[in-house]
């Protein structure tokens, strides 16, 4: 049997929600989007998308303050959660943006079906995506790795840095992938896609 396939005909922004909304409410399943700070987050959305400039990145770390509601094909959400690590905001403003992750991840109204954990290639695992996925298992998240910028290494360490990021992490397997390039974009949709149908059983 091929493996499913998403095929995205359709992207659009609805809202971005800062706690209980009637959004969680229209049973669409969600696919959910977090990082470090500054890990590209939005950039990979618009890039897995083919719309640009559909989720708005920027180079200041922290501004993504909601999570933003991307309805895809009329069949499900992708949710681009803050960042997390965001060193140049004011610790009140931090306390605010973790506690509304938690929230999300925590919540009975949300539960996305699966969490796409994006790493920053270059710059490998940091101590505060080791304490997310640690989170993401606790709540028995179904985790997909995704190392973005590894356009900025050279593809002869791609496999080196596959490895270490999946040892790191404890996790089967790491899709690298390029916002810029669009590298690793099929093997994210199908993960995606799989986790999709998976919770469908």
């Amino acid at each position: 049997m091929s493996p499913p396939v998403l095929n995205i005909t359709s992207a659009e922004f609805v809202k971005g929600i800062i706690g209980t909304d009637p959004i969680l409410g229209d049973q669409l399943p969600h696919i959910a989007f977090i990082g470090r700070s500054n890990v590209g987050k939005s950039s990979l959305i618009n890039s897995l998308t083919r719309r640009k400039g559909l989720a708005q990145s920027s180079a200041m770390p922290g501004k993504t303050r909601q999570i933003n509601f991307f309805r895809i094909n009329d069949a499900l959400y992708f949710t681009d959660l803050p960042g997390y690590g965001f060193a140049r905001i004011k610790e009140k403003g931090r306390e605010k943006l973790r506690k509304l992750i938690l929230w999300y991840f925590g919540s009975d109204e949300a539960r996305p079906r699966a969490v796409v954990l994006i790493i920053d290639a270059l710059v490998g695992v940091t101590a505060f995506d080791e304490e997310m996925i640690t989170m993401l298992r606790a709540e028995h998240y179904h985790v997909i790795l995704a190392a973005n910028k590894c356009d900025r290494i050279s593809r002869g360490k791609w496999e080196e840095v596959r490895k270490a990021t999946a040892r790191a992490l404890g996790v089967p397997s790491v899709i690298l992938y390029s916002a810029k390039t669009g590298e690793g974009r099929d093997a994210l949709l199908g993960a995606i896609a799989e986790a999709i149908e998976a919770g469908k059983k």
